[in-house]
């Protein structure tokens, strides 16, 4: 399973699954991290080797990846990208900022979504076509939480704007793993889009979602198996 499976031909990513072994930050990355407890350190670190990792399969150097004004990493110049982490799982996505606006991913473990979390970020609406989604063993909840998250992540750096849970209303299609969401006060957006569509897949006790935004025309998916 890899998340570049769910990416669009143009991006690369990188990922680590479980513990690894290396675990290095560059100066100026720990001097943007500053003082932090050990597991958030090891995190972070692991974050930024996924990322250099990708932009090394990009075709870039491999340089630091630094903390901007809003907590988020800053990417070299002409390069877009988006980062996550949860227990035992981290990756990283990166592509040409010619061919993408905007790339986010996200990865959670595969668990069910508590009643009260699934309540403050789905609508009645989106909870009824939960309901309607086939029963059996994938956390419906879970995924869309995930799939939110990606939508964030591709969202923020195209508007430096939060973005609430509710301000988005996302489907997901269990036939074919993709889902699509859309804003509900589109005003808010200014110039950037107002839909996004995403791929998700569940394996291996995680749930992995993925959304890019092409500068123009369709993108292209990433061959099977990448």
């Amino acid at each position: 399973m890899s998340i570049a499976e769910l990416l669009p031909a143009v991006a690369r990513a990188a990922q680590i699954v479980g513990h690894d072994c290396e675990v290095q930050l560059l100066p100026e990355e720990a001097a943007a991290l500053g003082r932090v407890a050990e597991p958030r350190k090891r995190e972070f670190a692991a974050g930024r080797i996924c990322a250099r990792r990708a932009l090394r399969a990009l075709g870039r150097p491999a340089v630091a990846i630094p903390i901007g004004a809003h907590r988020e990493p800053v990417w070299p110049q002409g390069v877009v990208g988006s980062i996550t982490h949860c227990p035992g799982y981290c990756a990283a996505a990166v592509a040409p900022e010619r061919d993408l606006a905007a790339v986010g991913i996200d990865g959670e473990p595969h668990e069910r979504l508590p009643d009260d979390v699934l309540g403050e970020i789905a609508s009645r609406a989106e909870l009824a076509a939960l309901d309607a989604l086939p029963r059996g063993s994938v956390h419906w909840g879970r995924v869309l939480f995930s799939a939110k998250e990606s939508m964030y992540k591709a969202w923020f750096p195209l508007t430096f704007k939060w973005l609430d849970f509710t301000d988005v209303s996302v489907t997901v299609d269990s036939s074919d793993g993709t889902f699509h969401g859309r804003l509900l006060e589109p005003a808010i957006a200014g110039t950037a889009p107002t839909r996004f569509d995403g791929r998700f897949v569940v394996r291996a006790g995680l749930v992995l979602t993925a959304v890019a935004v092409a500068r123009s025309g369709p993108l292209v998916p990433a061959a099977p198996g990448r």
